[in-house]
């Protein structure tokens, strides 16, 4: 049992120091600002990731494309990873680097949204789509661990848990990102 609550506990303190980190805060709310921006211009938001926080891009591109607290029209969002058909030969034939890239280049466009995931932020496949994100002026979300790692050197917006533990970092990723949900969804159909 007391793993258990040492778990729990490290989980809250990590949110603790979310909430106590003005600056995240502040890019929390930029963050929903610039999705929102682009929903209302007619842009689409873009989730990638990798294992749990490929779970997770699909799961909140689920969100904003069903619906989050009420009924509403559905808003432009997808995860760049469903199509296994596509990523499965995508990694074969170019490499799985270029799984996000390659999707990006043929269905992203100026004023879109990438929201990239990665505990670590070096994932090399989502630095590869974010390079398409310069070319196209496509949009960048970064939510990272603490160090934001590779990610952070693209620009946009850096939203980096302060944590190196993987499974604290995705609780705070799944938050966040559901505090953008919600964000977006309010400002979209208040």
């Amino acid at each position: 049992m007391n793993r258990i609550q040492e778990a729990i506990e490290q989980s809250i303190g990590v949110k603790q120091a979310v909430l106590s980190d003005s600056r995240l805060m502040n890019t929390i709310g930029e963050a929903a600002k610039t999705i929102e921006q682009s929903l209302r211009n007619g842009g689409k938001i873009h989730f990638c990731g990798n294992g749990g926080s490929a779970a997770d891009a699909q799961h909140l591109a689920a969100e904003l494309s069903g619906r989050f607290y009420f009924d509403r029209p559905p808003l432009n969002a997808e995860a760049l990873h469903c199509n296994t058909s596509y990523l499965t030969a995508v990694g074969n034939d170019y490499g799985y680097e270029h799984i996000f890239s390659r999707l990006l280049r043929g269905s992203g466009k100026k004023g879109d949204v990438l929201v990239g995931i990665s505990t670590s932020g070096n994932s090399r496949n989502i630095i590869e789509a974010y390079k398409v994100c310069q070319e196209l002026g496509i949009e960048i979300i970064s939510m990272t661990g603490a160090s934001g790692g590779k990610m952070k050197d693209y620009g946009g917006l850096l939203l980096n848990v302060p944590s190196t533990d993987t499974p604290r970092i995705q609780e705070c990723h799944i938050m966040i990102g559901h505090i953008i949900c919600e964000l977006v969804e309010a400002a979209m159909y208040a």
